[in-house]
This record gives C-alpha cells, structure tokens and sequence, in this order.
C-alpha cells in the first residue's frame, strides 16, 4: 500500500467521523476534502475544483431551480393540497394511498421539495380533520425515497452515480432505464409499511391546546360591503375548505360564538376570530373586501394621505416575523395599540403566540387578538416593502426570526406554464432528444425568461450546502482513482469473495453501500462506492451495469436510521418519531429490498 493510498483512505475516514458525528457542517467538510487532498498533491489544482463544473452538480443545480420554481408558483402545493379528496379514508387505506402519491411525484421533482410540503398539508389536516400524522409521514419519506430511485432525475443520487460510472468507461443510463426495478423495490415498500403501520405511534399532538400554540397565527378578519363572501355559508367559503384555517370565534352585533358552524350565513359586519398558517393568512389578505385587524388592504398603487390613510399596498411586500426578546420596545402593546406606529413601515397582521401558555383555548376564545398584549416570546407578524427589510434588523431587542414572500397571488397562466415547462424537461430527457443535463438547462432558462421564477428568489432558496457537498465529494472519488486505493480496495475484496457466486457479490456491495449510507450521506457514500464497484466488476470480468445499479439503489435505501437520508432527518426533527421506529420499520425493510435486489441484479449477470 503507497503513501498516497494510506493519506486517502486516512482523508476518507475523518470525513465519515465529521459526518457521522456532525462535528462540522457538509460545506465546511467539503473545503475539507478539497484542500486537504490538493496540498498533498494526491489531486492537481483543476481536478480539486472540478467538483463545481461537474455535470452531476450543474444538474443537480438546475433541477433545485426548477423545484423552487415550482413552489414559488404554487404546483407542488396545488399537487399536495390534492390530498383533502383522501381525507375520509380510514388510516389504513390512506397510508398506500399517499405513500403512491408520494413515490409518483417523487419520481420527478426532489424529494425533499415533496416531503416538505407533505408535512405542512399533513399539519392542516391533522388539525382540522383529525388525521394522524405519525402514521403517514414516515411511509411518505420511505416512499419518496423509493420513488426517486425510480428515474434518473429522481434524485441527486442517481445522478452522482451516473456521472462518476461514466468518467470510468461505463455507458450511461437512459431516462427510464431501471424504472422496472424502482417500481418492483416501491411496490415492496408501500404493502410492507403499510402492514407494519400498527408499529408506528398515534399522534395526539392536534388536540386545540397544543396546536393552538404551534405555528399558527392569531388574527382577526372583518367584511365589508365589497366582500363576495357576504351572503354566504361557511362551508361555501374557502374558510372552511382551507385545511390551514381554524375559525375560533363569531361576533356579531356585539354577540359571540364560540363554535360557529358551517351553516351560518357571513354577514357584513361579521368579525372572525381565526388561527391559521402562513400561507392561509396571505390567502386571506389577498381576498377582497376582508379587513384583517381593521387594516383594509388595498391593491391600489395610490394613497392622498400616507400617514392617515389605513389602506395598505399589498403589491411588492414581504412578511417578517418579529420574536419578543426581554426589552422589547413593543412589550406590552396590543395590535389595537400598534395601529398608528406602523412599525418602521410594516403593517401588524397577527400574533403567534409563546408555547408555554396556559388554557390557551379560553384566553383565545375570549380575546380579541388586537387586545393581546405582546410578552417575551411571542412573535408579530408584520408585512413590509420588500425595500425597507433592512430597518427590522435596527430594532432593539427585537430578533428577526424569518422573512417570508407571498406567492399566493400568482397568475393562472404561470402555474400551467411552469408545469408545461416541468413536462417539457421530463419528456426531452426521457425522450433521449437532450440529456438530463441539457433539458434541465433549457428549463431553467425557460422559466426565467418567462418570468416564472427570479433568480433573486433562487439564490435565497437553493440548498448550496449540497451544491458544496457535492464539488467537495466528486475530488475524493478522482483522489482514490488517481492514487489506485479504488484498485487496492477491489484486490482486497476479490480476495474474501473468491469463488463465490457473482449474486453474492451484488449482495456484498449491496449491503455495505446500504450500511454506509446510514452513517453518512448517500451522495458521500455513492461518489466513494461507485468507483469501488466498477473496479470490483472490472476485475472479475462482469458487466458493469449491475453493479453500478448496486451502489446507484443501496445508497438510497438507508431506512434504517433517521440521518443517512435528508427527508428522514426532517420528519425525525419533528419529535413524532423515536428512533426505534426506523430501526425495525427500516431496518426489516431494508433486509428485504437487500434480499430482493440482490436476486434481481444477479439475474443480470452472464453466470447468474
């Protein structure tokens, strides 16, 4: 073993303890990579930052624009919201249900953007249709997982895989080249979660006390005579169909009702006491003729008093949530109070309030949100010009938690538009007409041209953290070519499998690159295996291909813990889950796809 071979694999092993670990973020472990294999002169200058042109990363790139575009204009949520068709299901025809929706989707747009949205849909209608979401959001992450690994695009992984087996000689694959073997390892995945489904929890989180205090906003809203929904049912309004929208409370003439049903008729004058999200809310202010904590909103450009006037633009604003830190200037102070401060030009919408409250139902029922009185805690709600956000990080003691754009209002035409300019990326790649590479930058510059997404938005919305993962990865790969530690660790192998059947071969590597991806990254883990696998076929004199499926679907397939897969991690994070839930769900899963991918990528090979 030469020098260069043992300072790679000396490399490679502080970054699988960074990652295992967390003890530093992915860019920073890039950079890692990157000048640690350069100075050492294991890999020259321009292969260090080869990472950053490499095809696998320019695509990967380009399709987050295109996920971003997608969301921005509402055709994911228009997808997901799909969903509340499904909502009288009982739980056990609902989990395959949404675990196909899941992998379909999947198949061709991130699955992380697709998990994302799932959770919020899944968080309405648990609140208001009393759906459980731990039963649904762990089979929707093993589902959106199955189903990336169904197409090329799926995922960023396959990509990887693709591009690194093609420096190395082996041909590339095609668009839907290995979807047979996607759908068989989805279809397995979707009949054995939904039969161990009893395993997972019950969630009870959405009961009023808790979710009242969880990431919705207090508002109240008014109608005035230019209202449509005057003269209406509840249930003939969107109030109601709108899985993020819980009406609290009714005043009328100066009475209230504290369960106002959905056959009460809206009248002018009408208050509305509600707790919503953020897309509702915007929904909401959006809406003619509501008047929210007696601001009417105003599409109009023009205003003869500033100052006095209480007409608001709504063109051109964003939304900034304030939280209250001990000092605060707003302390103390109601909606009601803040009407004529404006707060450095923003307009007050709603308050979220502290979790820490105490028979919250009561206190909401029986207060009008403009009469709270802000605390330590709590967070305003507040619509600014987009061109005086910077005057909220100037507020003393006052943290500004998020910034949010409203991408309610889009136009019709966008939305279809962006969806044929999806479908028109997915048909030229699989068509063979261009590569993935090429459509997806022909997408993207399809979308910006016809202003259906800004790249203004884009820069503050991709996830560069993997863009950097990735130019930091792909170095490592050339760094165990170049200096031969892929040919030692192949030798090595050929060695402990001689004379074994080329099927346990496939289930050898199979189940180390599975294992593998538990502990770190799959795009980590498939830009290390992919080059092991190709010398390990090589050498044997087998075809290339199956072991590259080898690696391409087991460093997907890492069920068995909640951090080898980012949309594990994500519904990991939201404390429905233990981790025992993905040990033995995920962990039995995983033995089975082990078994069975095994037998049929062996039955590709000459002597299986």
């Amino acid at each position: 073993m030469s020098i260069e071979i043992i300072y790679v694999f000396a490399v490679l092993l502080l970054v699988v303890i960074f990652f295992a670990f967390e003890i530093f973020p992915v860019d920073k472990i890039a950079f890692f990579i990157i000048v640690s294999l350069l100075l050492f002169g294991v890999i020259s200058p321009e292969e260090a930052v080869s990472g950053f042109s490499n095809s696998a990363t320019i695509t990967v790139l380009c399709l987050m624009i295109i996920a971003i575009a997608l969301e921005q204009n509402g055709i994911i949520n228009w997808l997901a919201n799909g969903l509340k068709r499904f909502k009288t299901l009982p739980v056990l025809l609902l989990i395959p249900v949404f675990m196909t929706i899941s992998g379909t989707i999947s198949a061709f747009i991130s699955t992380t953007a697709v998990v994302i949205v799932f959770i919020k849909i899944l968080t309405e209608l648990s609140i208001k249709y009393n759906i459980p979401r731990s039963k649904l959001l762990l089979p929707i992450s093993f589902a959106g997982i199955l189903g990336g690994s169904c197409t090329l695009m799926g995922t960023s992984t396959n990509l990887i895989v693709n591009s690194v087996a093609a420096k190395f000689g082996a041909e590339r694959f095609t668009f839907f080249e290995f979807s047979e073997y996607g759908l068989i390892f989805l279809a397995i995945g979707i009949v054995f979660v939904t039969l161990t489904s009893f395993l997972l929890p019950w969630d009870t989180s959405n009961n009023l006390n808790k979710e009242y205090e969880l990431d919705q906003y207090l508002t109240s809203i008014e109608f005035d005579a230019s209202s449509e929904l005057i003269d209406k049912k509840i249930m003939d309004t969107f109030l109601f169909d709108d899985p993020g929208i819980s009406l609290l409370k009714l005043t009328r003439n100066g009475i209230s009702n504290k369960s106002p049903g959905k056959y009460i008729t809206l009248r002018k004058g009408d208050k509305l006491l509600l707790s919503c999200n953020m897309d509702s809310l915007v929904k909401i202010k959006d809406t003619e003729g509501i008047i929210i904590n007696n601001y009417k909103v105003s599409n109009d450009q023009t205003s003869d008093d500033e100052e006095n006037s209480n007409e608001f633009d709504s063109k051109q604003n964003a939304f900034v949530e304030l939280l209250m830190l001990p000092g605060a200037p707003l302390l103390k102070r109601s909606i009601n109070e803040l009407k004529g401060k404006m707060i450095n030009g923003g307009l007050p919408l709603a308050i979220k309030r502290r979790k820490n409250i105490q028979n919250v139902k009561d206190k909401l029922l029986n207060t009008n949100p403009d009469r709270i009185k802000l605390k330590v805690g709590d967070r305003l709600l507040v619509e600014v010009p987009k061109d005086r956000l910077a005057d909220f990080s100037t507020i003393d003691n006052m943290a500004v938690l998020q910034e949010h754009t409203s991408y309610a209002s889009v136009p019709n035409y966008k939305k279809v538009l962006t969806l044929c300019i999806l479908l028109t990326v997915i048909g030229l790649a699989a068509s063979g007409v261009l590569t993935i590479l090429a459509s997806s930058l022909t997408g993207c510059f399809l979308l910006l041209m016809f202003n259906c997404t800004e790249l203004s938005k884009v820069y503050q919305n991709i996830n560069w953290e993997i863009i950097f993962l990735l130019a930091g990865m792909i170095p490592l790969g050339i760094a165990m070519n170049n200096s031969g530690a892929d040919v030692w660790v192949s030798t090595q192998l050929l060695e402990l499998i001689s004379g074994k059947q080329p099927t346990i071969i496939i289930g050898l590597i199979f189940l180390f690159t599975m294992l593998l991806s538990g502990i770190i990254s799959n795009n980590a883990t498939a830009i290390i295996m992919t080059p092991i696998a190709i010398s390990l076929a090589t050498a044997s004199n087998l075809p290339l291909k199956p072991f590259i499926l080898a690696v391409l679907f087991s460093a997907n397939f890492s069920f068995f813990t909640p951090l080898g897969y980012q949309t594990n991690t994500l519904i990991y994070g939201l404390g429905l889950y233990k981790f025992k839930h993905f040990l033995i769900i995920g962990g039995i899963l995983s033995i089975i796809l082990w078994i069975v991918a095994s037998l049929l990528l062996g039955n590709m090979l000459p002597d299986a």
